[in-house]
């Protein structure tokens, strides 16, 4: 079940709050846990005994862990935890791919192939295996208490908003909501959830969608048959397309958490108006920066073991940060270059700390790594290498991508722009228009607005509402048209 669906929009979601609303605080906790089941069974119904077995032995296995007083008996119960998470996403995630290189090196040497039955990628495992992961962590690290219900655990890890897709939410980060969410449960934060809802759906449905379109006829093409004005035209649509895509479904599930009391991270920060790559990296998908950052760059050392080990760390964080994303050597490559213009900002700009990766809130850098650069030819250098990295992360082989960017650079010529229309150009330009607005000063002030305000006073309220409405209308009859509507993170 996707938010953007008609049985989500106009019956679970409906259905899911009059009930929550109605029945008693005590009740409100298995009312959204049985709302999860359902919605998670609804589109992955094989694999809901597997993650409820898996958060039962994951629960148990923490409990041992804050039991205990002897560190190694700590520590052997987290590295328990540890391998049932990773090795479930290993499996069900990167089985086909480890099997299907492992059969191209067989083929290479003239050997059989391994006979293999392709195994399911079940929804949202890489989401909330890292907050399983949190879990674990920290109440080893003691940063929180484990809970004590094994309902309110499950809850924790299957909260329809953001169990698919994100934003990953840290266990530390919601503890205390999970058993008690009085404070949080205002009409100010049901009014803000519900227009943070609409903008994401807005987001989704009016941008994304129609770009969506033109991207999949692009990349449907032979690279060597794709001309430079279509090259751009196709990439530039993506750009926008998988920002308000992602975006978007970030907005939908805090704006529901919101309606529910519940407060998650910010996810996304006008990542496209960044000055480097580091900073994109604080504005883009900024719960999975933090998680790589406190759960394996630190670990790993971070930049307290000389220069050498630092670009190694990051080269590692960012080469699983790619991998994470997906079982493919595309995958690997958009991490792997990602991570090669974050050590270039490292070593232009020479002071510490510029990973990228620290920022909760996705706040601005100070300055350029690329000091010979000023704003805003360095924003429009980091965006035209997000550019071509998002090349590779569309491409189902290195091969295109490689071809494609050459393709963008003239390899092909110059020839006609393919399979425009009026509603794609518009679309483009709204959506190039919204991702460059935080750059001005009355941009920045709109964001602050609508995404950062905590309250509205009564004219505000109408003013707003009125606007929400008519984006929730133009939604609905999208959506009732039954047009394009995949949600590109949900293969993740």
């Amino acid at each position: 079940m996707v938010f953007s669906s008609s049985i989500f929009l106009f019956w679970f979601l409906p259905i899911f709050l009059g009930v929550y609303f109605l029945v008693d605080r005590r009740y409100k906790n298995a009312v959204a846990l049985l709302a999860s089941l359902l919605f998670y069974g609804f589109g992955s119904p094989k694999f809901l005994i597997v993650l409820l077995l898996s958060i039962t032995i994951d629960f148990f296995l923490v409990r041992q862990i804050d039991k205990s007083n002897d560190a190694k008996r700590r520590k052997l119960f987290l590295v328990f935890s540890v391998i049932l998470n990773i090795g479930l996403l290993a499996y069900f995630k990167y089985a086909n791919f480890f099997i299907d290189n492992f059969n191209a090196i067989l083929s290479a040497f003239g050997t059989p192939p391994v006979r293999w039955t392709k195994v399911v990628l079940p929804i949202g495992i890489s989401f909330f295996t890292f907050q399983k992961m949190s879990y674990s962590i920290d109440v080893y690290r003691r940063t929180a208490a484990p809970l004590r219900n094994i309902a309110d655990y499950a809850l924790f890890i299957m909260l329809f908003p953001q169990l698919i897709a994100g934003p990953i939410v840290r266990y530390n980060e919601i503890a205390d909501q999970i058993t008690n969410r009085e404070a949080n449960e205002t009409s100010d934060n049901r009014i803000l959830g519900f227009y943070r809802f609409v903008i994401g759906l807005s987001k989704k449905m009016l941008i994304a969608n129609i770009l969506a379109e033109y991207v999949d006829q692009v990349f449907a093409l032979p690279a060597s048959e794709i001309g430079l004005s279509t090259a751009w035209l196709g990439i530039l649509a993506y750009t926008f397309q998988i920002y308000f895509d992602f975006s978007g479904y970030s907005d939908m599930a805090i704006g529901i958490g919101r309606m529910i009391g519940f407060k998650f991270p910010e996810n996304f920060n006008n990542p496209y108006i960044s000055k480097s790559v580091s900073e994109f990296w604080k504005r883009w998908h900024i719960t999975l920066g933090s998680w790589m950052m406190d759960y394996l760059y630190i670990p790993l050392g971070g930049n307290r073991k000389g220069k050498r080990r630092t670009y190694l760390n990051l080269w590692i964080v960012f080469f699983l940060s790619g991998l994470w994303h997906g079982a493919a050597w595309t995958f690997v490559a958009w991490g792997a270059y990602h991570g090669l213009f974050i050590c270039f900002d490292k070593l232009l700009n020479g002071k510490r700390n510029p990973e990228g990766l620290t920022d909760r809130t996705g706040g601005k850098t100070e300055n350029s790594p690329f000091s010979v650069l000023r704003s805003p030819f360095s924003v429009l250098f980091t965006f035209l290498i997000v550019n071509i990295g998002w090349v590779l992360f569309r491409s189902d082989t290195i091969g295109y991508a490689v071809q494609y960017v050459g393709a963008m650079f003239g390899a092909n010529g110059s020839t006609p722009a393919l399979f425009v229309n009026s509603q794609f150009i518009v679309t483009l330009l709204i959506a190039a228009f919204f991702s460059f607005f935080g750059l001005t000063k009355a941009g920045d002030k709109a964001l602050d607005f609508f995404f950062n305000r905590k309250t509205y006073n009564t004219r505000q309220v109408i003013w707003v509402g009125v606007i929400m409405l008519i984006l929730l209308v133009l939604s609905a009859s999208f959506i009732l048209k039954g047009s394009f509507n995949p949600f590109i993170y949900f293969r993740f």
